[in-house]
């Protein structure tokens, strides 16, 4: 693809800006579609659209052009038919106008995650996929809105003849200042925390997490995934699983999180301990701190998102993804996790959104 022509995200949280970010630093003429574009700092050219408004897409749409589409998006619900609505229409909404405006796609990249193969949030625990995850596994009998979006994306890609790859991350880690599932910001806001009010940086996770070998998914990996399939003809028309290419131990990783922000980690005592229950009084802290360091946000509720790491560090399954699928097509790429967690805490705190505290000895 060359440098004029442009690719569109769809979404530009935690996955859609590390893409943006990546297609920019190749080089690449990147559009960002956003419902609330005010602030965003890629530098893309901005498209203020709503998913939900086809009337804004079409608006917004008009006259471009892009080749390569990368779908980072999604639309929580109270219920997971409700999801499964939602999403699928949003999809439906956007792949409509794209063709009305004649978009010019030839690829789209859809970003999904490993709730493929363990069902949606309230059904954590009623199923124990076998591991490694295999990207050819059958779907779960049960409601997941990644499904639904699937099924729009393989009824659109047939109708206008465009392709496709799918992506599957783990409990994604990256540069975000605000996502709905963000475990690295999370904890950067809890580590800080604790490093402020001198209190334990403790485990919260169940005895499975801190003892199993896991894996995370930086932001940054799964962005270089997507663009590697939009942009290699073998790679189309598949699903991928998308880790870092390593695995670890909670119980070894803890210490290396506490030794970032200058505290000790407590013994881990073998029990659950929520980080929602933890962090309950974490708005006023948080405030006190944002007004003390001159951080960008004040709000802590916009960060940290306790419930999904509290969801993530509840789980008693193994969750360990195959990734030979692309490997065996050429994608390389090896990120290390602790490198993961360190250098977004040095990204966050860059961008003041957390503390750079000074190290202690």
């Amino acid at each position: 693809m060359s440098i004029q022509e442009a690719a569109l995200v769809v979404g530009t949280g935690l996955v859609g800006g590390n893409i943006l970010r990546a297609l920019q630093d190749g080089g690449q003429r990147a559009i960002a579609l956003a419902r609330n574009p005010d602030g965003f700092g890629t530098g893309a050219d901005i498209v203020a659209a709503d998913l939900a408004d086809p009337a804004s897409l079409r608006r917004g749409l008009a006259g471009k052009s892009a080749r390569h589409v990368y779908f980072a998006t999604w639309k929580p619900a109270s219920t997971e038919p409700e999801a499964c609505e939602i999403n699928a229409r949003y999809m439906r909404n956007f792949f409509d106008v794209a063709r009305d405006v004649e978009l010019g796609i030839e690829h789209v990249s859809l970003i999904t995650g490993v709730k493929h193969y363990l069902g949606p949030f309230a059904d954590f625990g009623r199923f124990t996929p076998e591991t490694p995850f295999q990207e050819d596994a059958q779907r779960l009998d049960l409601p997941n809105f990644y499904y639904a979006q699937e099924d729009v994306l393989f009824e659109t890609a047939a109708r206008d003849g465009f392709g496709w790859s799918i992506h599957r991350p783990n409990s994604i880690v990256g540069f975000a200042q605000r996502s709905l599932m963000n475990m690295g910001l999370t904890l950067a806001c809890y580590g800080a925390i604790c490093r402020e009010t001198g209190r334990p940086f403790v485990f919260p996770g169940v005895p499975e997490q801190w003892n199993m070998v896991t894996e995370v998914s930086d932001a940054r990996m799964v962005a270089k995934q997507a663009i590697w399939a939009a942009q290699t003809p073998g790679a189309k028309g598949l699903a991928y699983n998308i880790g870092n290419g390593d695995v670890f131990r909670w119980r070894s990783m803890w210490p290396v999180l506490a030794g970032y922000f200058g505290i000790a980690a407590p013994p881990y005592d073998g029990q659950r301990t929520s980080l929602q229950a933890l962090m309950a009084d974490a708005g006023e802290i948080w405030r006190s701190m944002a007004k003390k360091y001159g951080l960008v946000e004040d709000d802590v509720s916009k960060l940290a998102t306790w419930w999904h790491s509290d969801a993530d560090f509840g789980r008693t399954v193994e969750c360990i993804s195959d990734m030979r699928r692309s490997r065996s097509r050429g994608f390389t790429a090896y990120q290390s996790s602790r490198e993961t967690f360190t250098d977004l805490f040095d990204q966050l705190a860059e961008a003041r959104i957390i503390p750079a505290f000074p190290a202690r000895n």
